[in-house]
């Protein structure tokens, strides 16, 4: 039988809520959701969601709503010692861009020394735009919760990885 627009809707609204659940990859979703409005039947749009469970109840979830995400204060960045808190995530959005400042002010600084003279600091061009991108990234990435969602996702990858390991042995 065919499809109505009502039909794909709801499949693309079903796709959304297993890519917010973590059931779905971004580039996967984005296929999904493409061929379930380009679908004409219900056998097309039924094979689009055939393994993803039905939707869980907000109690169950794995996933934290937005309102009950965590609160930021001096004494979370640091978290428990179960991998927690902020600090695993900033360094994770830092971390390219302070070995990038090492290296190319060192590349600066070696060169000021050759040439025995202070030369123009043109690190500044580097890393100065760069952080302020990353400074904004970090604000409303806490504001936001992503540090909670990063550490779940790296959870989740750390157990595929586990079975993946477990099967290859």
């Amino acid at each position: 039988m065919r499809a109505a627009d009502a039909d794909r809707e709801a499949v693309a609204e079903r796709l959304r809520l297993a890519l917010n659940e973590g059931r779905l990859g971004l580039d996967e979703y984005d296929d999904r959701l493409r061929r379930a409005y380009d679908a004409r039947t219900y056998g097309e749009l039924d094979a689009l969601t055939t393994d993803l469970p039905g939707t869980v109840p907000l109690e169950r979830s794995a996933v934290v709503p937005a309102a009950a995400a965590e609160v930021v204060t001096p004494t979370s960045i640091s978290g428990p010692a179960t991998g927690g808190g902020v600090a695993p995530w900033l360094f994770d959005v830092w971390g390219t861009w302070l070995r990038v400042t090492g290296i190319v002010v060192a590349i600066w600084l070696v060169t000021s020394l050759l040439t025995t003279d202070l030369l123009y600091f043109w690190p500044g061009w580097v890393i100065g735009p760069w952080g302020a991108v990353l400074a904004v990234r970090t604000v409303t990435g806490i504001a936001t919760g992503e540090p909670q969602r990063w550490r779940t996702e790296r959870k989740r990858k750390g157990k595929k990885g586990k079975k993946a390991g477990k099967r290859n042995r």
